[in-house]
């Protein structure tokens, strides 16, 4: 092996190991062995076409249908994107006030909805609700444990493998460093899991086998900067987590804000909403760009190829 060799291969081991180590995600140090990141399947994406949807905040998938949420209404689509039903009143029913709806899923034919007060970037009376699939009407709720110091809840994501419910907060600092856990049948809070190097102005968030995966709408829209979409491994006991680099959105059809996703698995694809033409300030639209007279929702719909 000459010098020219060795450095290539002194480069590569280098970048395998750093490899290993970012995709890290343990309670403690992890060894090469425990690192489940390693085992899980990778991905590549290739965007396949775009529907416009009423709805601004989320998506999610099951069965032959698809459901998507605005900040005040729900949708049901079937696989062509014809609309099936519309709620424009979702609200009724709480006992505490909310106006907000983030990034939505779905599990045996009901909604699962992190609602919320939310006005210029801050959330309260948090409700982690669930409503009726086919009627889009509420059903119950669960309690919200304040003391989580989750302060907004900007995607709710189910876990049908270990039956836990995640939670995600667009608000950042401590808040926005956490993912946090519910028991799907019970309701109770299980504790909450700290990222480590998390994202900012993280939007969505979703299950798929083993990985949770989260969205952020971290890059700048006036400077046509990518939001991204990332990946963590959390095993059972797990207190901290490493978030990785999973795909940059420079292929949608305007820079603007990412939203919700979900993983249609009967077809094995990517579904990610994103919004084009407002201008958006602290969480809330606040007027248009040239151009526009209108906010623009659009779900992107991305083949997934194991590698």
């Amino acid at each position: 092996m000459d010098r020219n060799d060795l450095r290539v291969f002194s480069a590569a081991l280098a970048a395998i190991l750093s490899a290993g180590i970012m995709c890290g995600c343990a309670a403690g140090s992890a060894r090469p062995e425990d690192d489940m990141s390693l085992m899980m399947p990778s991905y590549s994406y290739e965007l396949t076409g775009s529907a416009e949807v009423k709805g601004r905040q989320g998506v999610c998938s099951e069965g032959d249908y698809y459901w998507v949420s605005g900040s005040a209404t729900l949708a049901k689509y079937d696989r062509q994107w014809n609309l099936i039903a519309l709620n424009e009143s979702p609200f009724e029913g709480y006992e505490t006030e909310v106006n907000h709806i983030g990034d939505i899923d779905v599990f045996e034919n009901e909604l699962y909805i992190g609602a919320e007060y939310f006005m210029d970037g801050v959330g309260t009376n948090i409700q982690i609700a669930v409503y009726d699939a086919d009627t889009l009407t509420l059903k119950r709720t669960f309690p919200f444990e304040e003391e989580s110091g989750q302060l907004e809840c900007s995607g709710i994501a189910i876990d049908p493998d270990h039956r836990i419910v995640w939670m995600c907060s667009w608000v950042g600092e401590e808040s926005g460093r956490y993912l946090y856990q519910y028991d799907l049948d019970s309701g109770e809070y299980l504790g909450k899991v700290h990222m480590q190097m998390p994202p900012q102005w993280i939007q969505g968030i979703a299950y798929l086998d083993g990985c949770i995966y989260i969205t952020a709408d971290d890059g700048t829209a006036d400077d046509q900067e990518p939001d991204h979409l990332y990946r963590a491994v959390i095993t059972e006991g797990d207190t901290n987590c490493t978030v990785t680099l999973e795909r940059t959105f420079d292929d949608v059809t305007l820079q603007g804000e990412i939203e919700g996703l979900t993983f249609d698995r009967q077809e094995g694809r990517l579904l990610l909403l994103y919004n084009r033409g407002a201008r958006i300030v602290l969480g809330m639209p606040k007027g248009f760009y040239d151009g526009y007279d209108h906010e623009i929702s659009e779900v992107f719909t991305y083949s997934m190829k194991k590698y």
